[in-house]
This record gives C-alpha cells, sequence and structure tokens, in this order.
C-alpha cells in the first residue's frame, strides 16, 4: 500500500511537470506568434523621387541702376513718380540751372575776350612788335578758356537728368528743392529705375549643399505673398567665394569677417536662379523659400528613409521574409528625397520590409552593437 501511494504520487508530479512544461511551450508560441503579429513592414515601392536642396533667397531685378546727378545742385523738378514706366533717355528731372548758366556765360565772354587779345597779339607779332613769348601767352589764355567754356556748358547740359535705361520707377523719387550732391563715395540717389519684367533670387546655400547645386539645374520656391502658389526657376551662377569672404585674410576687415564666421560655424555661398513670373506678381526684396532640384529618378525602386540602418558594412534594411523570418540585407542606396531614398541594388519591388525595430538579446545583436552598427545607423535606429 505504502509503494502504491508513493508511484501514484510520482506519476501525478510527472503529469504536472508535463502539464506545465506544455502550458510554458504554448505561452512561448502566443506571445511569440503577438510579437510576429506586431512587427509593421512595408514594401518596396517604385516611385519617381527627387533630390532637392533648400535655400531662402530675396528677389530682385536683374537689371536696376540708381539715378543719381553728376553735377552739385537743386532738383528744380522731378517729372516722373514711383510705378511710372520710362524710356532710356527720357527727362525724369532737371536741377537748378541759374549758377551753371551764369558760368557759361562767364566762360563764353572770357572766350571772346581772350580771343580778341590773341588774334591782337598775333598780328604784332607778325609785324615785330610783340615777342614769341607774348604770343604763346595768349595763345596759351584763348586755349584755357576755350576749355572752361567746354566744361561750363557741359555741366549745364548735366541739368537734365535721363534716364539711363528702360524700366520702371521703383520707390518715391525725392523730392523738389532736394540737394542732388555729386561725389563719387556717397552721391545722392534721385530715383532708381529697375526693369521688372525679368527678376532673380539671390540664394544662400550651406557649404555641406553646395556641391550638389549646378548651373542650369530647376527650382521651385513660394513666397509669403501668395503661399498657396509655387514659381519656378533655374540656376544661372554660383558664387566662387562665400557669402562673407572668410578665405581672404589679407586684411583686417576681411578677418574679421572671418573671424565672425568661423564663430557662427556656417558657411553659405551665393546662388542666382532666374525667376518666371509671367504674371509679374513678385516684387523686389520678397523672401523666396528655394527648393533646387539636384536629381530626379522616375520609376526608381525605393524604400523610407526611416528604414534604413548602417553599421561598419554599409547600409542595410531588415527584409521580413514570406516564412516569417527576418533577415539584414545590404543595399546599394542612390539619391535622397525628403521621404525616400533609392534602392540601385539589394533589393525587389514588393519585398516587405521591417519599419519597427526591437532590440534583439542574443549573442550576435550585442556582437552587431559592440561594433557601433546597430539598426538606424551607428549605435541604434534611425
Amino acid at each position: 500500500m505504502k509503494l502504491n501511494w508513493k508511484l501514484k504520487a510520482g506519476v501525478a508530479a510527472v503529469i504536472i511537470a508535463g502539464c506545465a512544461f506544455g502550458g510554458w511551450q504554448y505561452y512561448t508560441a502566443q506571445q511569440a506568434a503577438k510579437q510576429a503579429a506586431a512587427v509593421e513592414t512595408t514594401p518596396v515601392l517604385r516611385m519617381d523621387i527627387k533630390s532637392t536642396v533648400s535655400a531662402t533667397g530675396t528677389i530682385s531685378p536683374v537689371d536696376s541702376v540708381e539715378v543719381s546727378s553728376k553735377i552739385t545742385a537743386r532738383l528744380k523738378t522731378v517729372d516722373v513718380k514711383e510705378n511710372d514706366e520710362v524710356k532710356a533717355g527720357q527727362v525724369v528731372a532737371t536741377l537748378d540751372a541759374k549758377d551753371y548758366a551764369a558760368k557759361r556765360d562767364q566762360a563764353q565772354y572770357k572766350v571772346t575776350n581772350t580771343q580778341a587779345e590773341y588774334e591782337r597779339v598775333r598780328y604784332l607779332y607778325s609785324i615785330g612788335a610783340d615777342t614769341e613769348k607774348q604770343l604763346e601767352d595768349a595763345k596759351m589764355n584763348y586755349d584755357t578758356a576755350v576749355s572752361e567754356l567746354s566744361q561750363a556748358e557741359s555741366d549745364a547740359d548735366e541739368t537734365s537728368i535721363l534716364a539711363p535705361m528702360d524700366g520702371t520707377v521703383v520707390g518715391e523719387p525725392k523730392t523738389v528743392g532736394t540737394m542732388a550732391v555729386a561725389t563719387s563715395d556717397n552721391p545722392t540717389v534721385i530715383m532708381r529705375i529697375a526693369d521688372l519684367s525679368t527678376k532673380k533670387i539671390m540664394a544662400k546655400v550651406d557649404e555641406t549643399d553646395i556641391g550638389s547645386v549646378k548651373v542650369g539645374q530647376t527650382a521651385t520656391f513660394t513666397v509669403d505673398s501668395y503661399s498657396d502658389k509655387t514659381f519656378t526657376a533655374r540656376v544661372t551662377k554660383i558664387s566662387q567665394t562665400d557669402t562673407a569672404n572668410t578665405w581672404d585674410t589679407s586684411s583686417s576687415s576681411s578677418s574679421s569677417s572671418s573671424s565672425a564666421s568661423s564663430s557662427a560655424a556656417v558657411i553659405y555661398y551665393y546662388v542666382t536662379l532666374e525667376v518666371d513670373d509671367p504674371e509679374n506678381l513678385l516684387l523686389p526684396a520678397m523672401t523666396a523659400r528655394v527648393e533646387i532640384v539636384t536629381a530626379d529618378k522616375p520609376d526608381a525602386l525605393v524604400v523610407p528613409i526611416s528604414t534604413l540602418k548602417t553599421d561598419t558594412n554599409g547600409s542595410y534594411v531588415i527584409v521580413k521574409n514570406p516564412d516569417g523570418s527576418q533577415e539584414n540585407r545590404y543595399v546599394t542606396v542612390g539619391i535622397y528625397s525628403d521621404d525616400y531614398v533609392e534602392i540601385l541594388d539589394g533589393l525587389s519591388e514588393g519585398e516587405d520590409i521591417v519599419s519597427t525595430y526591437t532590440a534583439k538579446k542574443s549573442s550576435s545583436s550585442s556582437k552587431s552593437s559592440s561594433h557601433g552598427g546597430g539598426p538606424g545607423g551607428p549605435g541604434g535606429p534611425m
């Protein structure tokens, strides 16, 4: 009887252990199934993809000029106003000519007198009554008077201010009575004239992106005034020096600007874009937010950038096979857009890519991480 009881107890223990093991196996399988079901995937797609460089710039006319005076005088008339269309050679303003007319009359009087004196001395010299020196002096006085008259006449003619080009008066011109000062370093700007039929953008591009920008590339841009409208442009020029000329250490001003730029740690280059504005909507000084298309691939094989990982061996994605298993697949990448990256080699259209990442507690995972190549870039997921 005692032996029978022990046998029954042993059998019961074995049954209990078997049930526990079976229950654990079932739980593990269920958890694995739930984990597998929780993995999100995205298919490898084909789509048109563009790589762009973002920049901000200012809209300005391609051709513009500041109209100043060659002489110093007060404005007598201003014959145009803001937004007026003008033609090259048109009189747009006049200066008070009284002083210059008086100087011209005086110069003419001097020419008349010195010419008469020169003719008299030349006659006397011809009969031996005057010396050669007297003749030379009289000739020099006459030539000087003629030169002064020419300058006085030129100054008098400059009292009419002419438009140097076809265009539009932008901004308010100076008012009548303003003293127009003619200096080489800071002349009075009477008005500004610009050809508003052609416009450009001076955009500042970061040094990390400037290598991708080429003359002839197309671009799109927006301005705050027309937030629902997209304009087009084309790259026409790329500056060969940065906006602050930080490379030029030959002068103190350059050195100080270089130090300021270095402290900011950002270098920009000017890129000029020719603007398409057939409706003439854009105004000078508007801020343009530009997207320069540096590469364009139609029907490219792509995956979301968020699924791309890197390690010491290169770029890879996690592929979910039809049987539910996963593998790291190394790929060759092409151009990037904001959300997608082009795949040149390593994947086929329709394959499922794991778009979620769960760290694996395995030796292989630890080894990969120790080399700085965990999923999503060095050391972790993207």
